[in-house]
C-alpha cells in the first residue's frame, strides 16, 4: 500500500514533534514567593525571638537601624547586638532564612537627605551600613527612606535633589555589597520599602532605582490614618468606591509597574494591626464617613481575641475586599487585615507574578494567625 506524500510529510513531522515534546527538558521552577516580616528592635531586646515561626518566613528585616551624622548607625547597639545574634541563631530551625537591617523608617528618615547628598556622604553612609552586615553576618541592607523629596514627618530635611540622590544611595550601596561579596563569596541584598502614593513616584527614579535592588516593599497599609479625617480602608486591596484615585493595594501595585519596577521585584504590603476612628453616629457603619476623633485599634491578635467578643461585629466590603470592625454602641469603626484579606493579597500576588509580601510588623499578631494565613495560601 502507498500513501500520499502528503500524509507522509504530515506523520512525518507528528512524530519529530512527539520526539521533541518527549526530549524537551522542563524550565526552572517558579521561585516561591518570599513572605517577609519585619522585626522591631527600635523597642530593645525581642521579647521572645524562640517564638518567631521562622519556618513561614524567607526573611526578617530587623526595625530599625538610624541615620546619624551621615552614617548607618546603631542607636541601640547594646540590645541590637543581642537581637541580631538571636535571629541569626533562627537559622538553625531555617538555614534559607535571610535577615537585613532596615535603616531609617518614619523617625529615623529625617538625615537620609544629608546622608547622601554628594559622592563622598553616600560613599560614607553606603560603606558604613555594609560594615553593620558585615560585623554581625547579616544578609543585607533594607532602605526605609519614607518620604524623599517631601515634608513627611516634622523636621525630616528634604531637597528636589532627593530625586536623583535616591537612586544614587542605591548604586553606592550595591557596590559596596559587590566588594564584600567578593571578599566573602556571599550573596548579599538590597532592598526598599516604598510609600504606596503617587507622590512617591514623582520625587523618585524607581526605574533606575530598581536596577539596584532585588525588592521593592510597597507599604500598602496606612492610606488612611487616625484623626478626624474620613473613616475608611487603610490596607485594602482594592477601592472600596468608584473614586478613581481612592488609595489601594491594587493601585499601588499599578503606580510602580507604570514606573518602570517589574513585576517580579514588587513585594505587596499587610498590615498586621488596625487603625480606628471614633464616628458622630452609625450612619453606613462608619465606612468612608467624616470622624470625629481617631480610636485605638492595636495588633491583630487583640482584635482578634478581644474586641470581637466586646461588641464589635465584623463586615466584609466585597469591592475593597477588605474587613471592617463596627461598634454601633460606640460609634468606633476599625479597620484592619484577617485572615481573608490577606489570602486575597497573596493570590493576588501569585496571579500577577509579584514577588511576595511583607508586614508590618510580626509582634502585633503573636498567635500567628494572619502569618498561617498567607503560609497556607502559598503552599497550596
Amino acid at each position: 500500500m502507498r500513501y500520499p506524500a502528503k500524509t507522509i510529510i504530515a506523520a512525518s513531522a507528528a512524530l519529530l514533534l512527539t520526539a521533541a515534546m518527549a526530549f524537551k527538558r522542563p524550565g526552572p521552577p517558579a521561585p516561591k514567593p518570599v513572605v517577609i516580616a519585619y522585626v522591631g528592635g527600635f523597642r530593645g531586646l525581642i521579647a521572645d525571638p524562640d517564638a518567631i515561626e521562622v519556618e513561614k518566613l524567607t526573611h526578617i528585616n530587623y526595625a530599625f537601624v538610624d541615620v546619624k551624622n551621615g552614617q548607618a548607625w546603631l542607636t541601640n547597639e547594646k540590645t541590637d547586638t543581642v537581637n541580631f545574634r538571636r535571629l541569626n541563631a533562627l537559622k538553625t530551625r531555617n538555614p534559607a532564612l535571610k535577615i537585613l537591617i532596615s535603616i531609617g523608617g518614619w523617625a529615623w528618615s529625617e538625615n537620609f537627605s544629608d546622608a547622601v547628598l554628594t559622592p563622598e556622604n553616600r560613599a560614607l553612609f553606603a560603606h558604613t551600613s555594609v560594615d553593620i552586615i558585615r560585623k554581625y553576618r547579616l544578609d543585607g541592607v533594607d532602605i526605609d527612606w519614607e518620604y524623599p523629596g517631601v515634608p513627611g514627618e516634622e523636621g525630616n530635611v528634604y531637597r528636589p535633589e532627593d530625586k536623583q540622590h535616591y537612586t544614587l544611595m542605591f548604586q553606592a550601596i550595591r557596590a559596596s555589597l559587590d566588594s564584600l561579596e567578593k571578599e566573602t563569596g556571599g550573596k548579599y541584598l538590597l532592598t526598599t520599602a516604598v510609600g504606596g502614593g503617587k507622590y512617591f513616584i514623582e520625587h523618585t527614579e524607581m526605574d533606575k532605582a530598581q536596577q539596584y535592588l532585588d525588592f521593592v516593599n510597597i507599604m500598602s497599609y496606612d492610606y488612611k490614618t487616625n484623626g478626624t479625617g474620613i473613616a475608611g480602608h487603610h490596607t485594602n486591596l482594592y477601592g472600596s468606591t468608584k473614586d478613581s484615585t481612592e488609595a489601594s493595594a491594587d493601585r499601588s501595585v499599578q503606580y510602580f509597574l507604570r514606573a518602570g519596577v517589574p513585576a517580579h521585584k514588587i513585594v505587596m504590603g499587610c498590615a498586621f494591626y488596625g487603625r480606628g476612628w471614633q464616628l458622630p453616629d452609625g450612619h453606613k457603619r462608619g465606612l468612608n464617613q467624616q470622624a470625629v476623633k481617631g480610636a485605638r485599634g492595636g495588633g491583630y491578635t487583640r482584635l482578634k481575641d478581644s474586641l470581637m467578643t466586646q461588641g464589635y461585629k465584623r463586615h466584609w466590603d466585597k469591592r475593597a475586599k477588605a474587613p471592617y470592625l463596627w461598634n454601633r454602641d460606640q460609634h468606633i469603626f476599625i479597620t484592619y487585615d484577617d485572615e481573608r484579606s490577606v489570602r486575597e493579597k497573596c493570590r493576588y500576588v501569585k496571579k500577577h507574578g509579584l514577588a511576595g509580601v511583607m508586614f508590618w510588623e510580626y509582634s502585633s499578631d503573636p498567635k500567628g494567625y494572619l502569618l498561617g494565613s498567607i503560609h497556607k495560601t502559598f503552599n497550596k
